[in-house]
């Protein structure tokens, strides 16, 4: 049998419980303006993070712009999200596409000091839960790491599926909602309490923070933290206080304006981010192909409301 490449010390149930108790940050990918990756500045990037005392660093995801990396690159931005963040939150790497490519990734997270995996839909296919269940238990199989998954797109995971994949699996340990699916988690946090992390992973997950709290969701994935962490940070512990007025001010004066900008295209969830990072001086490069840039007009719009709270 393979041996399992595992750098971390970090075991699944210490990345649980890590996880679970603060915000939890996906950066951006940093490129050039001819669309190469740009690790210099995704270093000092991540370093700049990990000031802002994020839960978890999630490298290369959904707003770090998966599906247009190559597995050369992830491994690259693994790697340097381990050293430049310093150990100051655990480091979880993207797997995705087909089942053997996915169980590729995940010994390669190992290798490069990782602590845990984030299962991304895989690629394109039409899947029964069976199917499902096969794809994420190879993954968990894989490596010795804390397994989180991502429940969007076509993963949609039944209540079933989770409970076998948590009944087999001791590494196991997340399940990050990106459809809304508010029966499925209330199911998850009755069935399994604290044993599975949920969570909240719709976009901009600012706005759906507080009644998910009351659903045991206790973190979510904040794409304005790489913009504006200390904010970001604030109306997380607001979150977590149960403060209604300033969570609802928040959500007022600025997250609803920013979802004015984000809802005017198709891809802006992360096209917006790395403008974001524009408006505050921090410029990330371009995306990639095929999302889109902002225009300049909506780059403009953006950039006066950022100020209100970088």
């Amino acid at each position: 049998m393979e041996k399992l490449v595992n750098e971390s010390t970090c075991s699944p149930d210490d990345l649980r419980r890590t996880l679970g108790a603060g915000l939890l940050s996906f950066p951006v990918t940093h490129t050039r303006d001819d669309l190469s990756f740009d690790e210099d500045g995704y270093r000092e990037h991540v370093a700049h993070l990990a000031q802002f005392g994020a839960s978890g660093l999630f490298a290369a995801g959904g707003t770090g712009e998966f599906p247009a990396l190559t597995q050369e690159e992830v491994q690259r931005i693994v790697r340097a999200t381990v050293e430049a963040g310093g150990g100051a939150a655990p480091v979880v790497a993207p797997v995705g596409y087909g089942t053997s490519t996915a169980v590729a990734m995940a010994r390669d997270a190992g290798a490069a000091g990782a602590d845990g995996v984030f299962v991304l839909p895989p690629y394109l296919n039409e899947l029964t839960q069976e199917g499902l269940y096969q794809h994420v238990a190879a993954v968990c199989r894989a490596t010795p790491l804390g397994v989180v998954v991502y429940h969007r797109a076509n993963a949609r995971f039944t209540a079933a599926t989770v409970g076998r994949l948590v009944a087999e699996f001791d590494n196991f340990v997340g399940f990050k909602d990106g459809i809304g699916d508010v029966e499925l988690l209330a199911r998850l946090n009755a069935t399994h309490g604290e044993r599975v992390l949920t969570v909240g992973g719709l976009p901009t997950a600012e706005t759906y923070a507080l009644p998910y709290l009351e659903l045991g969701v206790t973190t979510y994935s904040s794409a304005i933290f790489n913009f504006a962490p200390r904010w970001a940070t604030e109306f997380y512990r607001a979150v977590r206080a149960r403060d209604r007025d300033t969570v609802l001010d928040g959500l007022r004066t600025f997250v609803l304006p920013y979802l004015g900008i984000r809802d005017r295209s198709p891809g802006y969830p992360v096209s917006i981010v790395k403008a974001g990072m524009t408006a505050v001086g921090r410029s990330a490069g371009p995306v990639r192909p095929p999302l889109t840039d902002l225009t300049a007009d909506e780059l403009a719009e953006l950039t006066d409301l950022v100020q209100k709270v970088a």
